[in-house]
């Protein structure tokens, strides 16, 4: 596969032709929301087919993903924590990050919607309301991308929900939060392309969309060689320049739930996006 140059850096350059007999082996590590979405049923085959390599991938939440970055236990991140990503290169952990793809965050609820928020588009006013209703939200509390996205929305609408007793945080991914929630008729915070992916398993609603604060940026990351002499420099490299290609990023494009696009692609800001499939996620948004 031909390395593509406007994501090719001097560093990985080197430490790519340093590690040419490495092997075929990408280690991954991801929010577990691109698993919950279906997305990576899509994306992971379709790399090593395209590529050779295989996959060793692991769905942990953009925290723990970080986590394990920082660890030298894996080559890649594809994530979705903007503020923790920065700490990581910053911290010289990672020697690239690029945007890949972005949906939107949705707020869920009981189909009563008791706190009154249908319809919503003013999150910290939507926060603010469930908290006036002492309706129950439930959190993942697991650093994951969601999770931190979560507190930021809260801190958005000046408010500490750890000393509310109608707020529970469960320390479980995506998938078993939002059954819970729907099980104790709970709202939560939610990625659009999971909630496309479960809604019809669940007794919830989508109540509160549109905001620009709920826009969710996903980067891909390689983790930088030289601080872990073990990762492999150029599958991570491999990954990045096959994520950004222009078959990937219509792939992207293309991967639709309920007639809705999942993802918007970065790479390429031009790619072909019906806008009446798009819903509410907001196509000219870039990190």
């Amino acid at each position: 596969m031909t390395m593509t140059p406007r994501y090719l850096t001097p560093l990985l350059l080197f430490l790519a032709m340093e590690q040419a007999s490495a092997g075929g082996l990408l280690r991954l590590a991801t929010s577990t929301t691109t698993a919950s979405s279906g997305l990576l049923t899509i994306l992971l085959p379709a790399f090593e087919e395209a590529t050779g390599y295989t996959t060793e991938f692991r769905g942990v939440g953009s925290g723990s993903a970080l986590r394990l970055g920082r660890e030298g236990q894996v080559d890649a991140l594809l994530v979705h924590a903007p503020e923790a990503e920065t700490r990581f290169i910053a911290d010289g952990h990672g020697v690239a990050r690029i945007p890949v793809m972005h949906n939107d965050f949705v707020i869920v609820g009981p189909p009563n919607d008791p706190a009154g928020v249908s319809g919503m588009t003013d999150v910290a006013a939507a926060l603010l309301r469930i908290h006036g209703h002492g309706a129950l939200f439930l959190s993942r509390g697991d650093d994951s991308g969601t999770h931190q996205k979560e507190l930021a929305l809260w801190q958005a609408a000046g408010m500490d929900p750890y000393a509310m007793p109608w707020y529970r945080e469960l320390g479980m991914g995506i998938k078993k939060l939002l059954h819970t929630a729907s099980m104790q008729h709970a709202y939560t915070l939610v990625d659009r392309g999971s909630w496309l992916a479960m809604r019809n398993e669940l007794q919830l609603r989508l109540l509160v969309e549109g905001d620009p604060l709920l826009h969710n940026p996903y980067h891909v990351i390689a983790v930088n060689p030289q601080r872990h002499p073990q990762v492999n420099g150029t599958a991570a490299q491999r990954f990045i320049d096959w994520l950004c290609s222009p078959t990937t990023q219509q792939l992207i494009a293309g991967f639709r739930k309920h007639g809705q696009v999942m993802f918007i692609p970065d790479c390429l800001p031009d790619a072909d996006i019906p806008s009446s499939t798009v819903g509410t996620v907001t196509a000219d948004v870039r990190p």
